[in-house]
């Protein structure tokens, strides 16, 4: 199943910072209340990953008052005989 990084910042202001991770863990969403926060080191940004079927799908994770400024990012993986396929198609 597809999977997609899902970003949230939001204001460094601390009682903002406070009132976001508080959403998060009240929503009783298993995605929300795990979700990885950079706040502790000065990057006020909330992070998961949704596995869903599309970046529509994964938007619709993002609680409402924060969907619209929601980062989303299709995730993919790297065998080493794609790269290699792609490195010979284009030796120069």
């Amino acid at each position: 199943m597809p999977r997609f990084l899902i970003e949230l910042s939001h204001d460094p202001d601390e009682l903002v910072c406070a009132r976001v991770v508080k959403f998060f863990l009240s929503s009783g969403s298993h995605l929300l209340t795990h979700a990885d926060w950079g706040c502790m080191d000065g990057v006020h940004s909330a992070w998961f990953i949704a596995e869903v079927d599309t970046k529509d799908e994964a938007r619709l994770t993002v609680p409402v008052p924060f969907r619209a400024q929601a980062k989303i990012v299709a995730l993919n993986y790297f065998t080493m005989e794609y790269i290699d396929g792609i490195l010979s198609r284009n030796q120069r």
